[in-house]
């Protein structure tokens, strides 16, 4: 049976690989198109799943992410909701090589420090804190999870792929009329028909 550590951080990997695999076969604008009424998109998404790891596995331990200082998004001044969004000058290529650089820096940090270590989450109420590093793990966990959850609807709404991870749709086989049929039931209940 596996350990705490290697549990913890597959379900970590499996969120950040699910993250990045609904970027694949996008163009830039689609990835970068606002898709809910508060400007939601695909890039911005992994932009934002970095500054979560930065922060909970860095500052939260006491530990500077190499180049902070150039994340502009991290500035006092930076517009609000800064990081949901790729600027007009990060590309979706700089956007996923940060990412992938949080993630050696963060795994770093949790394949190595005993699940226990102590840090302190600056935003987090006084009586939360000191906390664990396991505690970190999960929050960091399920926030991520939650946002590959907005991505799977995002990316379904770009293009219509959907699906668990490259090979696994993880829905039934159902033809394009029989989804039609299935989403025309559903609005039929919905309006209250029987």
């Amino acid at each position: 049976m596996d350990d705490a550590r290697t549990v913890l951080h597959r379900y970590l990997q499996s969120a950040r690989d699910a993250l990045l695999w609904k970027l694949e076969g996008l163009d830039e604008r689609a990835l970068r198109r606002p898709r809910t009424p508060t400007g939601t998109n695909l890039l911005g998404l992994v932009k934002h799943a970095a500054g979560v790891e930065i922060g909970y596995f860095g500052e939260t331990f006491g530990r500077e992410f190499p180049g902070l200082d150039a994340l502009a998004w991290y500035r006092e001044d930076a517009p609000p909701n800064a990081d949901m969004f790729a600027s007009a000058d990060e590309s979706v290529e700089d956007v996923v090589a940060l990412y992938r650089r949080v993630w050696a820096f963060a795994d770093e940090l949790i394949l190595t420090a005993p699940l226990d270590t102590p840090g302190q989450v600056a935003w987090w109420r006084a009586q939360d804190n000191p906390v664990p590093l396991h505690l970190v793990l999960v929050h960091v966990i399920s926030d991520l999870t939650r946002h590959a959850g907005h991505a799977d609807i995002l990316r379904e709404l770009a293009d219509g792929t959907v699906g668990l991870r490259a090979g696994n749709g993880n829905l039934p086989g159902l033809t394009p009329a029989e989804w039609a049929a299935h989403v025309a039931e559903l609005e039929r209940i919905a309006q209250g028909g029987a």
